[in-house]
């Protein structure tokens, strides 16, 4: 992914207002992210334990998404797999995302959800960059380029059901 600025990700969003847009808490640390090795800018609000923000390319721009998703965390024992990354967590490292739909759908309450890593780090987990606590990657017969392939689809799915 290309390295992206404050402006380019508060115009990115789909399924907010721009006065949302402009007052949702965007990463300072920009500079320091490891941008060839992501497939997309997930980050969560530290001022509101609900919310999450995703920004990825799509059809030449960006495609910002606003997430909620329930404060509420399992139980350490109860494991649970993200449906990009397919990376298992244990307790909450996995949660419920839920994203208002783009337009007038979204205006209406319409909303799509997706199972992700609750620190939204996918590309990270899928490239060894980082490691599930106490989760795992399962071994697979797909070579590293083809699950980056796979988790990259596996968003452009999501994102298109939010544009449906």
């Amino acid at each position: 992914m290309k390295s992206l600025t404050e402006q380019d990700i508060r115009n990115s969003f789909i399924n907010c207002s721009k006065g949302e847009a402009k007052r949702l808490a965007v990463p300072r640390d920009l500079g320091e992210r490891p941008w060839d090795d992501l497939d997309f800018l997930g980050w969560r609000d530290p001022g509101a334990p609900d919310r999450s923000y995703l920004v990825t390319e799509r059809d030449g721009g960006l495609a910002g998404i606003a997430l909620r998703f329930p404060a509420s965390q399992r139980g350490f024992l109860h494991r649970s797999m993200c449906s990009l990354c397919l990376t298992t967590h244990p307790g909450g490292g996995v949660s419920l995302m839920t994203a208002r739909k783009a337009g007038a759908a979204g205006r209406e309450g319409n909303s799509v959800g997706l199972y992700m890593c609750t620190d939204l780090a996918c590309s990270l987990y899928v490239r060894g960059r980082k490691v599930p606590e106490s989760g795992a990657r399962f071994e697979e017969s797909l070579t590293l380029e083809e699950q980056i392939a796979r988790t990259r689809n596996n968003l452009s799915a999501f994102v298109d059901k939010l544009y449906a």
